[in-house]
């Protein structure tokens, strides 16, 4: 079974639809959606109808909570609450109850999915070094979790950072964001993995920046929210 893992798209259509036309020129069984479909971005209801109808597994992330509930956005930063409200203000009715009906995490055949960390996954906990990861063992029986939430790639054992994945072991994989990069690399991060042959590629894409950000411009978000997207952070 080959998998293709997306995660953090927060409404950057650009983004979404360069990482799917990769993914079908290299076709797999199933895409999963480890969430934060909307959230910083200009299109979260393309955003949200594409992963609707592209994305097998589809989990709720903290963005996606916080525009069904606001409330959660208190503990944000003032350029991701902006972002909250912005997207509340826009999204259909439809795919608000669909963010609303995602849960917090799946699992399918001995692979778990969760947005942020295994560890009490509706507390969205930051995953972004070798510790964090060593940590969340305790949290998960089966042998691979995916998470996004940190947007850093990495793939980590109990002992720390690895290249890739054994079948020996248990694995943490970070599959990075689509739509917004934090790791100083702008191109779009998705995960490949494969079952039969036991194999993770993080894939990195270049995809049409200038437009993302001139329509987070055009719709009055904050100008930082379109230059992060130069610069991966």
């Amino acid at each position: 079974m080959r998998l293709a893992i997306v995660s953090d798209i927060h409404s950057n259509l650009e983004a979404l639809t360069s990482a799917l036309a990769l993914i079908d020129a290299d076709p797999v069984d199933h895409i999963v959606c480890l969430g934060d479909i909307v959230g910083y971005g200009a299109d979260p209801n393309d955003c949200v109808q594409i992963v609707r109808e592209r994305c097998d597994v589809v989990i709720r992330g903290n963005h996606d909570a916080a525009v069904v509930h606001t409330e959660i956005s208190r503990s944000f930063t003032s350029y991701a609450r902006i972002g909250v409200f912005w997207t509340r203000s826009h999204i259909s009715e439809e795919n608000l109850a669909f963010l609303e009906s995602l849960p917090l995490q799946r699992t399918l055949n001995d692979l778990l999915f969760v947005h942020a960390s295994p560890c009490e996954p509706d507390q969205w906990r930051y995953i972004v070094d070798e510790s964090d990861a060593r940590q969340t063992f305790q949290c998960f029986s089966e042998r691979v979790c995916f998470i996004g939430h940190s947007h850093f790639p990495g793939v980590y054992d109990q002992h720390g950072r690895i290249l890739s994945p054994s079948r020996n072991g248990r694995t943490l994989i970070n599959v990075g964001s689509v739509g917004q990069p934090r790791d100083h690399d702008p191109r779009l991060s998705y995960g490949m993995f494969d079952t039969e042959d036991w194999t993770y590629r993080n894939i990195r894409a270049e995809y049409d920046i200038d437009t993302a950000a001139r329509k987070i411009l055009r719709a009055e978000l904050p100008r930082a929210l379109a230059n992060r997207l130069y610069i991966g952070t």
